[in-house]
């Protein structure tokens, strides 16, 4: 069963935005940032494209 993250719909705020993008210039994985943002991956995903922020893909 999937993780449940209590944060649902919180806003974003702006050390947020600046701990993502820092975890994906590092080139951490979707899962990895989830779980260090405590956020969904889907969350993760969305704002990461509204922002322009490339995540790595595992292969």
């Amino acid at each position: 069963m999937a993780e449940r993250f209590e944060r649902h719909r919180q806003p974003w705020t702006h050390e947020e935005l600046e701990k993502l993008k820092l975890l994906a210039k590092k080139g951490m994985a979707l899962k990895a940032i989830s779980k260090a943002m405590t956020r969904s991956e889907e969350s993760i995903k969305d704002r990461a494209k509204i922002d322009g922020i490339g995540i790595a893909k595992l292969r």
